[in-house]
């Protein structure tokens, strides 16, 4: 597979352009997962060229950390691990702290749990309104001086708090929502992250697994999966968006010979200094990653996918509902 890369400033090893998401690898908000599996499936992407790990602490609470740790040993140098810092979990669930002293010890037990000397690409998982941006940065950036970590980057952040951060230590990458069905960076993110030579890591490219082309209406989400609460998965929408699914898979394969899954992340590709993060917790869920790579979109294709999602998506919605609530003041 011939796999295309680009550059992350302070990283020296160039990145695949799709990076193996591990939410689910984590179990939690997911159903569940399984950890020899998700080892396999970690090894696969390295194997195949998929060089970026991204992760977080928040994933299953530390598990999914410690599952790209266990399935790194022996191949580290062979990755570029991205996790992130600045949400914390307890009792009450899971709450925003991006304070310096939660900085530094989320840093030591994220290097724990991934078993490794340092982190390539570390990013602030959710802006803190009730912590100065300066306060965070710059603790990011001692981090980054110790050698603790190679690059900064940012996740959920405007435009206007990226350029506030900026002022007080280097940005690398931003991680937003991207993909067919949810554009609202296509506004500001994405242009601002194209002036100033920042990379944008695309969460959900998939859009929690609408744009696999492998749901049905009658596909059924249990225990705690996310989609149970996300009302593009409620109908009418979730009608709509199947429809706007199947249009682009035929849409793909006329004009491609691809599926709608490869067509998603291409469109991502095409949009930018992009990478897309796609999710998976089993081996098979690799499958089809090769077909994104060696192809571009063209003006016509762009303005008959933008036609057929006005066409069908009558009720857009975005991925709001993901955020989760900062600490009280």
């Amino acid at each position: 597979m011939s796999v295309e890369t680009l550059k992350i400033d302070g990283i020296g090893t160039p990145v695949s352009r799709i990076g193996l998401g591990t939410w689910a690898i984590g179990g939690w908000m997911w159903g569940g997962a399984d950890d020899a599996a998700s080892v396999q499936t970690i090894r696969k992407a390295v194997e195949s060229g998929i060089n970026l790990i991204d992760t977080a602490p928040v994933y299953g609470f530390g598990h999914s950390e410690e599952v790209v740790g266990k399935a790194l040993e022996g191949i580290r140098d062979r990755a570029v691990i991205a996790t992130k810092v600045a949400l914390q979990w307890g009792d009450d669930g899971v709450r925003r702290n991006a304070t310096a002293q939660r900085i530094r010890q989320e840093a030591e037990d994220s290097l724990r749990r991934l078993k490794t000397d340092r982190i390539d690409l570390y990013q602030v998982h959710w802006p803190d309104p009730l912590v100065a941006q300066e306060e965070t940065a710059r603790e990011l950036e001692r981090l980054r001086q110790a050698g603790k970590i190679l690059a900064i980057g940012v996740s959920n952040y405007s435009p206007a708090q990226m350029d506030e951060f900026r002022g007080f230590a280097p940005l690398a990458s931003v991680q937003p929502p991207y993909n067919l069905f949810e554009r609202a960076i296509d506004a500001d993110v994405l242009p601002y992250a194209a002036r100033h030579d920042i990379v944008v890591l695309a969460y959900g490219a998939l859009c929690r697994g609408l744009l696999s082309g492998r749901m049905r209406a009658d596909t059924a989400f249990e225990g705690d999966d996310l989609r149970k609460s996300d009302p593009k998965f409620k109908q009418p929408r979730f009608g709509q968006y199947l429809a706007a699914v199947q249009a682009l898979d035929a849409l793909a394969r006329e004009r491609y010979g691809k599926t709608v899954l490869a067509l998603a992340i291409r469109w991502i590709l095409d949009r930018g200094p992009t990478v897309a993060l796609w999710g998976a917790r089993r081996p098979d869920q690799l499958n089809g990653i090769a077909d994104a790579f060696g192809w571009k979109l063209d003006d016509d294709a762009m303005r008959r996918i933008d036609a057929i999602l006005a066409e069908h998506v009558k009720d857009p919605v975005g991925p709001e509902f993901m955020a989760p609530p900062s600490r009280k003041a």
